[in-house]
């Protein structure tokens, strides 16, 4: 699935008339936003299939909740952390531990480093480490690039107790990877 870009004249417009239950506005809202609600659900789950189904049931409610939408230029932010919420939900429900794939290629190239793997794997076996809840606003802030003021009315608190949050996530985060 590619990714729509919607300005902001054109999500107004699309989120009234999605609202109004109009389903090709709504199916332009997910074609705009749904790689981001399977990245941020990812982060926070470390599944795929996880994150799939998340994402899924976040456009459930999303279709049944649009109207309840204030700001139509809160749209992505308020999606995506409907996506969260119900990556943390499945992710308590299936009380299991992700298991991260390693893509083995069959003929690299010589100038691929093939440590860069085990990077990425600890950084996955790190984030495992945090909450749903530190991983959720890792991926909101870093994965699709939510700043601050984005994230505090979804979440509920201030930009500056946003910006608090994640530095005290990082800092974790850096102490489960041994760069502190």
């Amino acid at each position: 699935m590619t990714s729509l870009v919607l300005d902001s004249a054109a999500v107004a417009s699309t989120v009234e008339r999605a609202i109004a239950g109009d389903e090709a506005a709504f199916a332009r809202i997910v074609g705009a936003y749904h790689l981001d609600l399977v990245r941020v659900a990812y982060v926070v789950c470390g599944d795929a299939a996880l994150a799939e189904d998340a994402a899924q049931a976040a456009w459930w409610i999303a279709w049944r909740k649009l109207g309840s939408l204030r700001d139509p230029d809160r749209l992505r932010p308020w999606l995506v952390a409907v996506a969260a919420n119900e990556a943390r939900k499945l992710v308590g429900r299936e009380h299991r531990h992700g298991i991260t794939e390693l893509r083995v290629v069959a003929d690299p190239s010589p100038s691929a480093d093939p440590a860069g793997g085990i990077d990425q794997l600890d950084l996955a076996n790190a984030l495992g480490c945090l909450t749903p809840e530190d991983r959720a606003l890792i991926a909101m802030r870093y994965a699709v690039d939510l700043d601050s003021s984005e994230l505090a009315p979804v979440l509920g608190i201030t930009a500056s107790g946003v910006r608090t949050r994640l530095s005290r996530a990082i800092d974790r985060l850096r102490r489960e990877l041994g760069d502190d």
